[in-house]
């Protein structure tokens, strides 16, 4: 869904210009929401859940990843690595469509196409385990996928700027998708039954919140030094995180989840889904 979209939407906005591709998009939204409407009909009130997420359950969730020695490096590292990555974003599209003079085609086919990496990961991911286990498929993807970004930072004008980014692109988003799959059955596996729903939570909760604290403050960063030497700077950094996997070893099989200091709650809608 999102490969082809964003490079399609970058040549409305060539063809069109910005202000008419915002608006027909907006309609297709309205349309869908009359689409939805037209279908009709009522739905049954669904009853009060005695056992549903609380607002304690995600401090609950935050004391049991901080306080589990495997789920707590992992969860650092894919705060920042996620964090570092996003917030390059806006100041490649003012580097790019600003000084660089890329076309909004352009610039939608660079980060647009390259998620069809994500599917050739994930397809990748099975067989790389079969042949090389487990611990070192999850430890190598995990460290590669945080080497490409620093190369976003030499982007120039072209094509040959164009092909690097994808290039760069590409191999960050194929890194992830070995590493994704891996990390989030490791996650679930060391939340256990009684702390899914409540590790899940606060997991979501946080990436989405160091994404939106680093690009704020990578925006800071870049109007006091420029974009590209910010992009750099994240680059850089994004190289020392691998680091924070050392300690995770997740094995052909995972070990027992870690036992919690907390009474086990009822249990949670997660785990009637299961």
């Amino acid at each position: 869904p999102t490969a082809a979209p964003t490079p399609l939407g970058g040549l409305l906005i060539g063809l069109f210009g910005p202000v008419i591709t915002v608006f027909a998009n907006a309609i297709s939204f309205l349309l869908s929401a009359l689409g939805i409407r037209a279908i009709g009909g009522r739905e049954a009130t669904p009853p009060v859940r005695v056992n549903a997420l609380r607002a304690g359950d995600l401090l609950d969730g935050w004391r049991y990843i901080l306080g589990h020695p495997r789920l707590r490096p992992l969860f650092v590292n894919t705060l920042f690595v996620n964090g570092l990555i996003m917030a390059t974003a806006p100041l490649l599209a003012v580097l790019m469509l600003g000084r660089l003079g890329f076309a909004p085609w352009q610039y939608g086919l660079a980060f647009g196409l390259p998620c069809v990496g994500g599917l050739i990961g994930s397809r990748l991911c099975r067989p790389l385990v079969a042949r090389f286990g487990r611990d070192r498929v999850f430890r190598i993807s995990g460290m590669l996928r945080a080497c490409w970004s620093f190369g976003t930072a030499f982007v120039g004008a072209g094509y040959g700027g164009l092909v690097l980014i994808l290039l760069v692109q590409v191999g960050l988003v194929t890194c992830a998708g070995v590493f994704t799959p891996l990390s989030a059955t490791y996650r679930l596996e060391q939340s256990g039954s009684d702390h899914v729903a409540r590790v899940l939570s606060a997991w979501s909760v946080s990436s989405n919140t160091s994404i939106a604290v680093l690009t704020a403050l990578w925006g800071v960063l870049a109007s006091v030094v420029g974009p590209r030497p910010a992009v750099a700077a994240a680059g850089l950094l994004l190289f020392a995180t691998p680091l924070l996997l050392l300690s995770v070893r997740i094995g052909p099989t995972s070990p027992a989840p870690f036992p919690s200091s907390t009474t086990p709650a009822a249990p949670s809608p997660a785990d009637d889904a299961r």
